[in-house]
């Protein structure tokens, strides 16, 4: 095994790759469309974080996930074909981090609190290939219940997923690369031998400036037809 073989290259993806909204926010959007989430849904969805919002925000807001019970599975495939239509638009400096460390020959992993079946679907359109760890869905008979299968993938949870794929792809932590934009990034970015605060939150900033962590703030492009020549193969430096 080559030593560009042992180094990674994590990436969050919502504020990092992609700009705002989050990538389950769009898909939400696109549901309520088409009028796929009832009214009862919505109802226990609130309901849910009513409950919880005062003791635990994260439970209330980013595990809750009831909204989606009872919808298809195959609700992702048809999502994923109006993204044809209207490709996703990336963070072009974002982009370019990929495409260099991919021809460095760097294992680019995506690690995000979003929907594992929506990450599967956006990771069509980058330029190279990725590995993803994202929130896993509960799921039976092709229906979702709208519970969690697993942790939402936030905060530690992201730190111990590195952790593991680091472990089964004997990567180097040390010297990998770690990318993210928010304060429940911080346990992942710590992990890295390189990280990088991409237009980060309040939060973040302030915590990447006490640690002396570089900051960047990255734009847009669209994506539909970007090939890895079309963007710059250096990551011009971690600044």
């Amino acid at each position: 095994m080559t030593s560009a073989e042992k180094i990674g290259a994590f990436f969050d993806l919502d504020g990092t790759l992609l700009p705002a909204p989050s990538l389950e926010w769009r898909f939400i959007g696109w549901l309520l469309a088409r009028d796929e989430i009832s009214g009862a849904n919505l109802a226990r969805w609130l309901g849910q974080c009513a409950r919880n919002i005062f003791r635990d925000r994260t439970a209330a807001l980013e595990g809750n996930k009831l909204y989606l019970a009872g919808l298809p599975t195959s609700l992702v495939k048809e999502w994923a074909r109006s993204l044809e239509m209207s490709p996703p638009v990336f963070c072009t400096d974002g982009i370019a981090r990929l495409v260099w460390h991919d021809a460095q020959g760097h294992r680019v992993i995506l690690v995000s609190g979003t929907l594992a079946p929506l990450a599967l679907e956006i990771v069509r359109h980058l330029p190279c290939p990725a590995d993803i760890c994202a929130t896993e869905l509960d799921a039976i008979d092709g229906i979702w219940t709208g519970w969690l299968a697993g942790e939402h993938m936030s905060g530690w949870a992201k730190a111990r997923a590195a952790i593991a794929q680091a472990a089964h792809h004997h990567l180097d932590l040390s010297r990998s690369f770690d990318y993210g934009n928010d304060a429940s990034d911080i346990p992942l970015l710590e992990l890295a031998g390189q990280r990088l605060a991409v237009n980060p939150t309040t939060d973040l900033l302030r915590a990447a400036r006490q640690r002396g962590w570089p900051i960047s703030r990255w734009t847009s492009l669209q994506a539909a037809g970007l090939h890895p020549a079309t963007v710059m193969l250096t990551p011009n430096g971690i600044q």
